[in-house]
């Protein structure tokens, strides 16, 4: 007698063979028989599964949802996809030594608030709950949790500063060796205790929110290669990953740092992810620089081992205003995200700031017009920013006048230029429309004065969207596939109200089916044993013994799903704000985690959320979890 069997599947078993179609037994959370017929067993809960795809759970390889853990750690809107592993604490930060108060320091709130952009709020009263003091604490923490999915936990480097040199010092002097030797103790007692990695960060738009340390980038940019090579050089001893971003403004730094990847300088390689490729706007060649220097380092001659995250979405994000989490890369965008999300007082002083004015303008113009070496960069898509700053790029969410919603912002700039050059009113303009208009410089000078003159009138009032990344449809295919990447990176959790990819893995695997089933499980595999092989853990694979984390996905339903139509704004009352998700209808079935089926046709199980159906993963080399799988 089993506890769940599943019956006539076209299973993917995710080593990237051929779907069988095969019955799955489960019993006591682990896979217990897997056969053409298992006739001769009953389950207790039996799943048809005819014309259905069975497959491990999904991993999503890069995830900021440390925070989400402690309000809802069931972490729905990840399982509802299919993701029954997790990878927590990226680009540096996390919880991993408690909330880390001293000296009236408050480093949650100052690392996640403009990283993240998430409620300080929210980050304040996650910090207040946030008792333990050390790695081992927060491991016995989360195995107290009513886990969704499995937890995959990494050691965060600027939390590690901080916890060993302070905050403050963590970002203003290089440490002692007293200092640099305890974060080496502390980085080997994590490894010891089987944290999968080390996470490190040096994306040029990573800014602390608090006073005074609104100008400071967050403590990992401030560490220098000698104590990066330390660090990292115990992580590459216990075979464990480095997950890192490159500093993208840096090419000299960015090959000198990933360079510790390679097994020919340093005796052995150095497991090592980087976010990410993507087929930038704005850049397109900067996913072919990403490409070329992971094929040198993973070379016979370097012997590496890195591997670009991979995004399987378009990179579509939404705006309030100037707010965003990619504008502190941009200096005249970034003194406004400098204040508090509602002082909107403070951010009008600096947008009628004639000077701030003249370089906003400098900013947004450049390269759009006559010949210059920037134009030329911009029309041969190589610029070394992520906006486009295009208005036509730009589609209006949620503004004042509601006819503009769904436009982008090329159109009202066309109408305002016609009414300005109009000798009579325009009966086809709304009133309000035409209020609006009257309000504008006359004449209007160019784009800049008109999105300028929209963030003074308006502010956040304007929610606009915007999609910068991952547009062509046969790039992305060819980044999801090369061997250079890993896709599943989502993002999940982060920048609650600006992006949400909780459905890449989904649409991974929609891009595979367009080229049949063969295609379809190399994507299994890519989602599931190749990401759990690199982060050296149990997960990944339908076999007799493992623990039974799946996902039954229906295939009709996958090919008919149009995944940029099913964003939703919803309100979470954890977050106390809104958040962006998106929800395939019916396209996954059911979710199996642990044994347990937590999600069936469109409903969670009545226990989701209350006990534990995913456990925290160790490193699988870590003698508390030899023997699981």
């Amino acid at each position: 007698m089993a506890d769940i069997i599943c019956r006539n599947s076209i299973l993917f078993d995710g080593s990237g063979k051929s779907p069988i179609i095969a019955d799955v037994a489960i019993t006591d959370g682990k896979i217990t028989a897997i056969g053409s017929q298992l006739d001769g067993i009953h389950g207790a809960t039996e799943i048809d599964c005819q014309g259905l795809w069975l497959m491990p759970g999904l991993l999503d390889i890069h995830t900021h949802l440390d925070l989400e853990l402690e309000l809802a750690p069931e972490l729905p809107e990840v399982v509802r996809h299919g993701t029954t592993t997790v990878v927590i604490s990226n680009c540096s930060i996390g919880v991993t030594y408690g909330h880390q108060r001293r000296n009236g320091e408050d480093p949650i709130v100052d690392c996640f608030a403009r990283v993240e952009n998430m409620p300080k709020s929210v980050l304040s009263r996650v910090a207040d709950s946030c008792t333990w003091s050390d790695s081992q604490g927060y491991l016995h923490h989360l195995e107290s949790l009513p886990l969704g999915p499995n937890v995959v936990p990494l050691i965060p480097h600027s939390m590690l500063r901080i916890e060993v040199m302070g905050l403050a010092a963590s970002i203003s002097r290089k440490p002692t060796r007293q200092e640099l030797a305890r974060m080496a103790q502390l980085l080997e007692a994590g490894m010891s205790q089987g944290y999968a990695g080390f996470s490190t960060d040096a994306l040029p738009f990573h800014f602390l929110a608090n006073s005074p340390n609104k100008k400071k980038k967050i403590p990992t940019q401030y560490a220098g290669f000698p104590e990066l090579s330390r660090l990292t050089n115990i992580v590459r001893r216990y075979n464990r990953v480095w997950q890192a971003t490159p500093p993208k403004d840096n090419i000299f730094t960015a090959v000198r740092s990933f360079m510790l990847t390679s097994g020919r300088l340093y005796k052995h390689p150095l497991k090592t992810t980087v976010l990410a490729s993507i087929d930038l706007q704005t850049n397109r060649v900067a996913m072919y620089l990403c490409l070329l220097l992971s094929a040198i380092l993973n070379s016979r001659i370097l012997k590496g081992q890195l591997r670009f995250q991979a995004l399987s979405s378009s990179f579509r994000i939404w705006s309030d205003g100037a707010i965003n989490p990619i504008a502190d890369e941009v200096p005249e965008f970034r003194v406004l995200n400098e204040l508090e999300l509602d002082d909107r007082s403070g951010r009008a002083r600096i947008l009628n700031n004639p000077q701030w004015v003249k370089a906003f303008r400098k900013m947004w113009l450049k390269g759009k017009k006559g010949w210059s070496l920037a134009s030329i960069l911009r029309r041969l898509r190589l610029e070394d920013v992520v906006l486009t700053r295009q208005l036509d790029d730009m589609i209006v969410a949620e503004c004042p006048l509601a006819s503009w919603v769904g436009e982008t912002l090329e159109a009202p700039y066309r109408r305002l230029l016609k009414y300005q050059t109009s000798s009579s009113h325009n009966p086809s303009l709304h009133d309000e429309e035409t209020t609006f208009f009257s309000s504008f410089p006359n004449p209007i000078k160019d784009d800049a004065a008109f999105f300028l003159h929209l963030m003074q009138a308006w502010d956040t009032d304007l929610r606009w969207e915007t999609t910068f990344a991952n547009r062509n449809a046969k790039t992305l295919r060819k980044l999801l596939f090369h061997k250079q990447t890993l896709p599943g990176f989502n993002d999940s959790g982060a920048h609650l109200a600006n992006i949400g990819f909780y459905d890449g893995n989904l649409r991974a695997l929609k891009i595979a089916q367009q080229e049949g089933l063969q295609q379809v499980s190399r994507m299994v595999h890519r989602l599931t044993e190749l990401p759990a092989k690199f982060f050296g853990i149990n997960a990944g694979l339908v076999r007799p013994g493992a623990q039974a984390d799946l996902c039954i996905i229906d295939p009709v339903a996958l090919e008919k799903w149009d995944p940029e139509k099913t964003y939703h704004f919803i309100h979470r009352s954890q977050f106390g704000c809104r958040q962006i998700v998106n929800r395939p209808d019916a396209v996954v079935r059911n979710v199996i985690i642990g044994g347990k089926m937590v999600w069936d046709n469109g409903i969670y199980s009545e226990d989701f959320g209350k006990t534990a159906s995913g456990r925290v993963i160790r490193a699988k080399d870590h003698p508390l979890e030899q023997g699981k799988m």
